[in-house]
Parts: C-alpha cells; structure tokens; sequence
C-alpha cells in the first residue's frame, strides 16, 4: 500500500516535473507557430495585393503559371507517349498480323494524347500538328488523319486582344482605322486570324490578317519544349529520328511570324504570275499595308478549292482547276529564281466563279493565300530535281539512283523507298510501272499494310534525316497538291498532271543545257548550232507529249458526242 503510494507519488511528481519543463518550450512553439502563420498568411496577402496592383508582379506571375502548365501539357503528353510505344514495340507477337494491329492501335491513341496537348497549348504547337497532318505519304494514316482537325479549328483570339495589339503596334485605335468590322473572324489559323472591315479613310473593304497576341510571348518556349520533344525521341526512339521536323519549325516559324516577310512574298509572286494568268488563273489578294503582326490586304471571297457541289453549280471542271493548280505549283518550283510557296493546304486555298476575260479564259479564279512560308531552292536543286522526274516517268532507275543521290543525299540502298515515298505509290510501281495511272484499291492496301510495319516506317525516318530541309518542303508541296488534286476527283486522272509537270521539268534541263553549251561553244558556231538542235528536239518532245495528249482527248470527246447524237 505504502509502496504503491509512494511510486504514485514518484510517478505524478516526475510527470510534474516533466511538464513543467515542457511548459516553456510549448509556449515558444505556439509562439513560433503563430509566427509562421502570420509570415505566411501575411506573404499571401501582399502578393495578392501585388498581384492585383502591380502590372509587374501581376505579368510575371501569369507568365510563370502559363509556363509551367505549358510545360505539363507537352511533359505529360510525351511521357504517355512514351509508356504506350515502349509497351508495344517491346512486346513479343505470335505473327505479324497481331503486332499490326496493335501498333495501329497505339498509333491512333498517341495522335489522339498529341491533338489534345495541342489543341490545349495552341499557337505553334497547332503549326506543327498542321506539319504533321501534311505528310501524308510518309506517316501512319492514323496520325494524319487525327490531325485533320487543326486544318481549321485552331483556337480563337479575342476581339479585345486584337484591338490592344494593333493599338501597340500601329499607333491607333482599332476602331479609327477600320469601321463596320465583324467581329466573328472569317478564318482563324494557327498563327492569325482573319477579320472582314472596311479601312475608314477610304470605305474599301479589306481582309484584316491579325497575328495572336500571346505567340509574341511564348513563342521562345514553344520553339525550346518541341526542339526537346524530338530530342528526347531521339534518345528513346533512336530507330524513329524526327528531329528533323523540330529543326524545320524553328527555321521557319520566325519567318513566318513577321507578316512584313510576308507581304513581300505575296506582292513578288503576284506580279510574277501575271504573265501565266491564262495557265493558272491565279488571284493573289492585293497587300495594302504590313505590319510585323498585322496584314491588310484587298478583301476576295471565295469557296474552298474542294468544294465539289460548287464546282458542279458554276460549271467549273475539275480537271481544269486541277491543271492549273498543276501550273502553279510546277511552276514555282522547277523555275530559278521564284520564291516558292511552302505550305498551300485546303485553308490556304479558295476558288470563286468569274466571267471569263481576255487574261484568264476560264469561269473561275484560284485564290493563294498566307504567303508567310516560302523558300528559295537553288537552281542546281530545281535541276537535280527535274531530271530525277524525267527519269522516274521514263523508268531510268539508273538516272532516278544518281540524281536522288544529288538532290536529296539519298543512298542507293534507301533509294526505292525514297521513290515510294516522293510519289506516293507502291515501291514497285513507283520503280517498274506507270505512275500517271490511278492508284488501286489493291496497291494503297499494299501501301498501309507496309507502313504499319514497324521497320519500314523506321526506313522512312531515317531517310528524312537525311534530306536538305528545302527538299522536304519541296516533298511536303508535292505532297499537298497531289492531295488536292485527288480531292477534285480529276477524271482525266493523274496523267495529264504528270504530263503538265514534264513540260517544266523539260524546260528547267533545257535551260541547262543551252547554258552549257554556250560555255563550251561560240555562239551560232556549227557545234553550237548541232548541240542546241539537239537539246532543242529533245525539249519539244517531251513538250509535245501534253499538247498530244489533248489533241487525243478532244477528239474523243467529239467522237464520243457524234456518236451520242447517232
């Protein structure tokens, strides 16, 4: 009893003893604690009273919240990007026919994580979907077609934004230059929009090109997390080289960005296709003023060059818009010295039906539009390029070998993927057969079935990675146009496009040609004279093949009619 009384009294005077000793130290601790509190809930309230106070503090903050979300979009995206091809490239399959399948499955599910970090950052990350959707011969049908979208749902700037930067940087209010604007842009891409007004001083009406405000801004960032991107792809995927594409972007994207650069393009190439009106009925907007970040030109309306029921409506052939397309094209990019336009997608592109004149003999006008992207190949490109042509359409596999080589550092061994690839046929028809004819049902099937093959697209990436830049523009307006042109759904086919591109490629040699011989030979000599007669003969063969051509289809069409009539 006394024992339990005296450890009781042990136990409740240690306890005192402990306490009392803890009681200060406590006492400091909710001390410091209110402290901390008070330090942090005052740190809050002045950084909120910055935030809303101070233009400084209120920018930088916003900056660096938008950078880091911009930063997680593009991080998370690539890492599951990442898991799901390192998942399915390591995986081990009975047959090829299941790891087929499952890779197209993992294709379409990447595209679909990539569209949406796109969409979501917007700005040059929609221009660089726009690339990718383009190279529709040489990626997977699945990440094209995903990225069809962001042809033309790119996101909207607002109204207020546009009025504030033309306020900055023309020096005037919005409304003192323009009146009767509508406020729903006419077209938004993925670098401007388009707005329809009048200009006040003198009531024309005018299409009002207005850059986004926030690329001025993130641009930098932008151009830094892709290059990384492909990089980082680069490391994981060393079998796949993209970058590439992240290399192209950033050559061009600055370019692209000072609308000054594309005024000139736009007024350079237009007073240059006056004289071909009549082969190209090509309009080109008039510019009125550039700014680096606003474009003015002359307002021209038109519908979209695939726009078929219109076409039927005004009685405009296909097979005319497809040739004059086929005019402009070639044109611009077998021609020395003619800047040539990179980038002429659907959005980019319109038609109108017009009365036909004494210039332009045809009831409708091709608009060309966004003049930003254009590049300057070398001649000697233009020439290297012409002849692989000729030796493609005349089955010279020994000539195709040589001057892709020239052109493109492609390697003989990388070559007859190269030729599927540039023409956008099966390798075999590409290298033995007739390109001009239709592709089958049997070798587009043939075409798919190859590029789900992981080591075939893996062939064409590192073919990519050899390529001059200015070669893959090139490939990417061959590419698109050869789209369009199936789009119109030509029923001459393909074939008097190809004969209509002999014809430049035919020029662009001869002029070589008659250069080299005027270096070896004086002029009018008899050599000169022999040599020249001979080059002479060969280009108005090769001319003539498009001039027989439609000599052959018009009387069919007259035959055929006599005998509708019988």
């Amino acid at each position: 009893m006394h024992r339990y009384m005296i450890q009781s009294t042990l136990r409740q005077f240690g306890a005192h003893r402990f306490a009392s000793t803890l009681r200060p130290v406590a006492k400091e601790s909710v001390k410091k604690g209110y402290k901390t509190r008070y330090i942090v809930v005052g740190s809050l309230a002045v950084c909120t009273v910055l935030y809303n106070t101070n233009d400084t503090v209120h920018d930088s903050t916003r900056h660096l919240i938008l950078t880091m979300r911009r930063v997680g979009v593009v991080s998370i995206a690539t890492t599951r990007c990442f898991y799901h091809y390192k998942r399915i490239l390591g995986k081990t399959y009975k047959d090829k026919e299941v790891r087929n399948i499952e890779l197209s499955r993992c294709h379409k599910k990447c595209a679909l994580i990539t569209l949406h970090a796109l969409q979501s950052n917007g700005g040059i990350f929609i221009k660089l979907g726009q690339h990718i959707g383009a190279l529709t011969y040489l990626l997977p049908s699945e990440w094209t077609q995903t990225m069809v979208p962001l042809q033309d749902q790119c996101p909207e700037s607002t109204l207020e934004d546009i009025q504030e930067m033309i306020a900055e940087d023309m020096g005037s209010q919005f409304a003192e230059l323009f009146e009767d604007v509508n406020p729903k842009p006419i077209g938004v891409a993925s670098l401007a929009q388009v707005y329809v007004g009048k200009l006040r001083a003198t009531g024309q009406e005018v299409a009002i090109k207005c850059q986004h405000p926030s690329l001025k801004e993130f641009v930098p960032l932008d151009v830094l997390l892709t290059r990384t991107v492909f990089e980082m792809l680069d490391i994981v995927f060393p079998e796949y080289p993209l970058t590439w594409l992240g290399d192209e972007l950033q050559s061009s994207i600055y370019e692209e960005l000072d609308f000054t650069k594309e005024a000139e393009n736009a007024v350079a190439t237009a007073k240059y296709f006056d004289k071909f009106t009549g082969l190209t009925a090509l309009r080109i907007p008039k510019v009125i003023q550039a700014n680096n970040r606003v474009l003015i030109m002359e307002y021209i309306a038109g519908k979209r060059l695939d726009d078929l029921d219109y076409l039927k409506q005004n009685r405009i052939s296909p097979s005319e818009v497809s040739s004059c397309l086929s005019h402009i094209f070639n044109n611009m990019i077998f021609t020395p010295n003619v800047g040539l336009h990179c980038d002429p997608h659907g959005g980019n592109l319109a038609i109108r039906s017009i009365k036909p004149t004494k210039l332009n003999k045809h009831n409708f006008e091709i608009i060309l539009f966004d003049h930003g992207l254009y590049r300057h190949p070398t001649t000697q490109t233009r020439r290297d390029y012409a002849k692989f042509w000729l030796a493609m359409l005349d089955h010279d596999q020994e000539k195709m070998v040589l001057y892709a080589n020239k052109f493109a550092n492609v390697t003989e061994d990388q070559f007859p993927l190269f030729a599927a690839a540039i023409s956008g046929r099966s390798i075999d028809v590409a290298l033995n057969y007739d390109i001009t004819k239709r592709r089958t049902n049997e070798e587009i099937s043939q075409m798919t079935s190859r590029l789900l093959q992981g080591h075939f697209l893996a062939d064409i990436m590192r073919i990519l990675s050899r390529v001059p830049r200015i070669v893959l523009l090139i490939l990417k307006t061959n590419d698109l146009t050869r789209y369009l042109d199936e789009c119109l759904h030509n029923p001459l086919g393909p074939e008097r496009t190809f004969l209509i591109m002999t014809q430049y490629c035919a020029k662009t040699v001869f002029d070589e040609d008659v250069e080299e011989i005027d270096n070896l030979y004086t002029k009018w000599s008899f050599k000169w004279c022999w040599h020249y007669l001979l080059v002479w003969s060969s280009y108005e063969r090769r001319k003539n093949q498009l001039v027989l051509y439609d000599t052959i289809f018009w009387w069919r069409q007259k035959v055929n009619k006599f005998l509708k009539l019988i």
